[in-house]
């Protein structure tokens, strides 16, 4: 017994230079103590295997770096880049769906792809088609994330997946775009009935119908391209007047011998306003106002304005107090001292701020002096008080006008610099 216990130390420092080598060779499980083995110290046993560990060491952060990440978006977005800016449309983008689809029948990485779709929807101009969110729906696997029970039902199955179901019909409400029934059948399909994206397609369906025409004065979609079109539909959403009249004093041309371009020149007015004008003093001048900017949608446009400044408090004139049983709209007036608690105050602080009257206004299509006294022209023919009244423009610079300007700075340099250069 005491060969052994001398034997086997030695065989084993011969053969792999340490006395756990032995037992890692033949799979044993040994026990050292302290007093057994002086030169080691272990507080507990452990098992030793011939095994190697499998574990790799930690990346560095340059390796980090320099591998590509899964799990990141570049992948996906490979695809959509590699087509030009003149080749981006329904078709090319249909087309990356289809690959993507018949790449992996099991479709790993569907939720990373979708999210990257949506983002280069409106780059390909599809933002605004139903069929093609209704394909973005149909990458989903089917009948995968329908949870089975209640208990799947009240933890979020599949969390990832139905977020990302729900921002796709966000975007969908974002651009007012009503679900149909195919996409009913697909969230039905894809995620159940008891689903977050299913609830959010219920509540779409409930609130679009009742907001879908809400809005008494719409913008139509898409905008109407031609620029004189565009000019009367703004000039009817700043106008309040219902009565009001669009007159197009001159439709955009090019004479043929000149080549001189003529802008268009679009303005409105009411039969009050005229009035208005008509009792204007020929003492006091008008002013034209503008640029001011008016959106419609996407699409910037500028207007201006023929206003009055404000009479002073002297010169005002007092309207005339119109008895209530002539009044047509109150046709009687009752003054009775009702009853009101301390909580019913309805009184509230308003800061009235008076303003010039508004005689005008215009869009045209270039912004300059000449093209405006042109309009002024034009408004003489139905107002001729405004050939007594003096004028003043009182103009900003436009987009326009400062293009011109840093235009005409560099040729202003230009020209400097060769006169210097011809002085030398």
């Amino acid at each position: 017994m005491k060969c052994v216990r001398v034997l086997l130390p030695l065989l084993a420092r011969d053969s792999y230079g340490d006395p756990l080598a032995l037992g890692q060779a033949w799979g044993l499980r040994r026990t050292f103590s302290c007093a057994q083995t002086p030169n080691m110290c272990l507080s507990r046993g452990f098992r030793t295997s011939m095994r190697k560990p499998t574990s790799k060491p930690a990346p560095t952060k340059r390796e980090e770096e320099a591998q590509p990440n899964p799990k990141s978006l570049v992948t996906f977005e490979d695809p959509f880049k590699r087509f030009d800016q003149d080749c981006r449309n329904k078709a090319t983008f249909s087309h990356v769906l289809n690959v993507f689809c018949k790449k992996d029948v099991r479709r790993r990485g569907h939720v990373e792809f979708i999210y990257a779709a949506l983002q280069k929807m409106p780059e390909f101009g599809v933002e605004r088609d139903l069929r093609v969110y209704n394909a973005l729906l149909d990458i989903f696997p089917k009948e995968v994330f329908v949870p089975q029970n209640s208990i799947q039902r009240m933890f979020n199955h599949y969390p990832r997946q139905q977020e990302c179901g729900v921002q796709v019909l966000e975007q969908m409400e974002r651009y007012g775009i009503l679900p149909d029934a195919e996409t009913k059948f697909l969230l039905l399909q894809i995620f159940g009935q008891k689903s977050h994206p299913f609830l959010k397609y219920r509540r779409m369906m409930y609130w679009f119908p009742k907001f879908k025409n809400i809005n008494p004065y719409p913008v139509p979609y898409p905008l109407p391209c031609d620029p004189v079109d565009i000019a009367k539909l703004s000039l009817q959403r700043i106008s309040a007047d219902l009565d009001a009249r669009i007159t197009v004093y001159q439709m955009p041309s090019v004479e043929e011998k000149t080549r001189i371009t003529h802008p268009y020149i679009v303005g409105i007015q009411s039969p009050d306003q005229q009035s208005l004008l008509q009792k204007h003093s020929p003492d006091r001048p008008v002013y034209v106002e503008g640029p001011f900017p008016l959106w419609l949608k996407k699409t910037c446009v500028y207007y201006y304005l023929l206003r009055a400044e404000l009479l002073p408090p002297g010169e005002k004139e007092e309207e005339e107090d119109i008895d209530p049983e002539r009044n047509f709209y109150f046709p009687m007036q009752l003054d009775l001292d009702l009853e009101r608690d301390l909580g019913d105050d309805d009184s509230f602080d308003v800061n009235e701020v008076e303003e010039g009257p508004v005689f005008a206004m215009c869009m045209v299509g270039s912004e300059d002096q000449a093209t405006l006294a042109q309009w002024i022209r034009g408004l003489q023919e139905t107002n001729p008080i405004l050939g007594h009244i003096p004028v003043v423009f009182r103009l900003e610079s436009g987009p326009l006008k400062i293009q011109a300007e840093t235009e005409m700075e560099e040729t202003y340099e230009e020209e400097a610099l060769q006169s210097q250069k011809l002085k030398q």
